[in-house]
């Protein structure tokens, strides 16, 4: 009986708790679909409509601001592989003298926070001459600790078994890195990707301070101009942009949930 009540609650609980969640989400759609008459009215008989969205897509260039986001996260992700990849397969394969250190430092990271940085890395991008441009939004991202850290943890897992074997069919160390390694990684590098594609689809803080026109800003920033309006704001203008915006990382959780799950748990750090 107690195992019964204590399920009860849990499923009730769960339940409320996801509510909670959905609401702001389930109004998003509500006005968006519906004329702004019924933005703060709830008529199961009011009329649906599409012109929010078609309306949204003409008041503001969202195409190119998808298109913006794109070039950012492709820079971004393949820096990250690349680079992580590679200082994660020194630091866990290697032993020079300092590694230690050095590794403590890089983790040294992961307690400053981005925003802390704004103001030297604007005074860097600018004497670079690269302020307003997609290239400075991603140039402060292009590597990470957490990267570091988690590929490290992972590659440490590999047994060195493996490594042996190929190396004594003739590979060599960068062969065994992307032939061995990089191969049984891939759900971290999954799971990591999913991460990295989150964070910089919906970062805005650095975006809007280095990003002036409309051929850099990415979609946070385009949005925020988007509903900031002198004459008043238009929920269900506003909420069809945000659905446009967000509506894409949310379809492929929908779809992919499950592997999104499924890889993290692989790619926990052991």
């Amino acid at each position: 009986m107690k195992r019964d009540a204590t399920s009860w609650l849990t499923w009730i609980g769960g339940w409320a708790l996801g509510l909670i969640w959905a609401l702001p989400l389930l109004y998003a759609i509500w006005t968006a679909i519906h004329p702004e008459a019924y933005s703060a009215r709830f008529d199961l008989s009011a009329p649906l409509t599409l012109n929010n969205f078609v309306e949204a897509m003409d008041r503001a260039p969202f195409a190119r601001y998808f298109l913006n986001t794109f070039i950012l996260i492709s820079m971004v992700l393949v820096a990250n592989f690349v680079l992580c990849t590679l200082a994660a397969f020194a630091f866990s394969r290697f032993t020079f003298r300092g590694s230690g250190v050095v590794f403590a430092l890089i983790m040294v990271q992961l307690l400053v926070s981005p925003e802390i940085l704004i103001v030297e890395n604007y005074v860097t991008m600018s004497k670079l001459g690269l302020v307003d441009t997609i290239a400075a939004i991603g140039l402060p991202y292009l590597a990470s600790a957490f990267g570091i850290f988690l590929l490290r943890q992972t590659f440490k897992t590999v047994p060195k078994e493996l490594e042996d074997a190929a190396r004594i069919e003739g590979a060599n160390m960068m062969q065994v890195l992307l032939k061995v390694y990089v191969p049984l990684a891939v759900p971290t590098y999954v799971a990591y990707g999913l991460v990295l594609v989150s964070y910089h689809w919906n970062n805005f803080l650095w975006p809007l301070v280095i990003t002036n026109s409309v051929e850099t800003r990415p979609l946070t920033v385009g949005l925020s101009v988007f509903s900031t309006v002198e004459s008043g704001v238009e929920w269900s203008m506003v909420n069809a942009a945000t659905l446009i915006t967000s509506g894409p990382l949310l379809i492929a959780f929908l779809i992919f949930q499950r592997q999104f799950v499924q890889n993290f748990m692989r790619a926990g750090v052991k």
